[in-house]
């Protein structure tokens, strides 16, 4: 099984941001990610924003150079 949620380290916080970004993923130089929810929005949206910043990573779409066309694909 290849899969990068059970090999990769992911640290998870919590920010007050504007409500236009639910979430932000960032990989790091030691290969690790993290991931950055809105804390400003309801606990049902933040389980989903994290699922899609999991989708994210799962995907390894920090190689690739359109984010819009990431996002239409997901």
């Amino acid at each position: 099984m290849n899969n990068p949620l059970l090999t990769e380290a992911i640290g998870v916080y919590f920010l007050d941001m504007d409500t236009a970004v639910e979430e932000e993923v960032h990989p790091n130089e030691d290969g690790s990610f993290t991931i950055i929810i809105n804390a400003r929005i309801s606990q049902a949206r933040q389980m989903i924003a994290y699922q899609h910043a999991l989708e994210h990573i799962m995907r390894d779409d920090f190689s690739k150079a359109d984010a819009d066309e990431i996002e239409r694909a997901m």
